[in-house]
């Protein structure tokens, strides 16, 4: 009985070891390729991140790196590779804006389905957002949570999607949304619930790759 507990115990280092050699691996190859902007092994990155999401981050604060290079090295490792897809949709594109994105007077109305209703008031950068989306053939939907992108998967049938959140937010999402539609994910610019911003120009970048 001695024995197998030592072999046991043996069986787990050895095991945790491979795990975090492998994980440690996968993030320098994702890290080349997030600043080469030159994709390695994409679709190996992304199982193993996924996978080993904990880990990973674990690694980075052990190293006293960021952890959320982790989330920043899936979100364009997964927009590289939905690239092309995302380009070729013409119709029901969406863009999804957190709710933390409003101005703190925001008098906008939450339907439980489609969440907030932009009035454009011009107090934030969703009315901005929203008038640059028309242009493009995109609508836009702002909501309160991650269970209102389901909501929206499920009444609007989008074709193709834009993500704006924060970066643990944004990772899982995308993650969910990818095994639909083709997705590309844009970071807010500072993590919070209140008040928050993103680059404009970069969302409205996406858009414009899109044949309208």
């Amino acid at each position: 009985m001695v024995f197998s507990y030592e072999l046991f115990g043996r069986l787990f280092v050895y095991l945790a070891i491979a795990i975090f050699s492998i994980t440690g691996f996968t993030l320098l190859i994702g890290l080349y390729s997030f600043k080469r902007n030159t994709m390695i092994f994409p679709n190996l990155i992304l199982f193993v991140l996924y996978l080993f999401y904990s880990p990973a981050k674990w690694i980075c604060h052990v190293f006293s790196i960021k952890d959320t290079l982790v989330d920043e090295i899936l979100v364009e490792v997964r927009n590289a590779v939905m690239i092309d897809k995302f380009k070729k949709i013409c119709d029901k594109k969406v863009l999804i804006l957190p709710q933390c994105m409003r101005h703190s007077s925001c008098q906008a109305r939450c339907d439980p389905i489609v969440g907030y209703q932009c009035k454009e008031c011009g107090k934030c950068d969703i009315g901005l957002l929203c008038q640059e989306a028309r242009k493009y053939n995109f609508k836009v939907f702002v909501i309160p949570g991650d269970s209102f992108v389901k909501k929206i998967m499920r009444s609007y049938k989008p074709n193709s999607c834009i993500g704006v959140a924060c970066f643990q937010e944004l990772t899982e999402s995308m993650q969910s949304v990818s095994k639909h539609i083709p997705v590309q994910g844009v970071f807010l610019l500072k993590d919070g619930c209140y008040m928050t911003t993103v680059d404009i120009e970069e969302v409205v970048t996406k858009m414009e790759m899109c044949d309208v």
